[in-house]
């Protein structure tokens, strides 16, 4: 799974990633079905975080950093 994951980053752009990561999760959920398979979900959510954490960081940082009002 590594491998994909470091190929993924390398090779897909980022908005791909995050809707083949959708795409991959929702398609695990009909696992029972004979080609498709749960193992698609962890890897889903895996791709899609390649573009949500970094976001996701970003958010709580400046949501830690004090507001100083300016001074007049």
């Amino acid at each position: 799974m590594h491998r994909f994951l470091v190929k993924a980053r390398r090779t897909l752009p980022p908005g791909t990633r995050i809707v083949l990561g959708i795409v991959l999760i929702c398609l695990g959920f009909l696992g029972f079905l004979p080609i498709l398979g749960f193992w698609m979900i962890p890897l889903g959510a895996m791709l899609a975080w390649l573009d949500i954490g970094p976001w996701w960081r970003a958010l709580k940082a400046r949501r830690g950093r004090k507001i100083t009002p300016p001074r007049d």
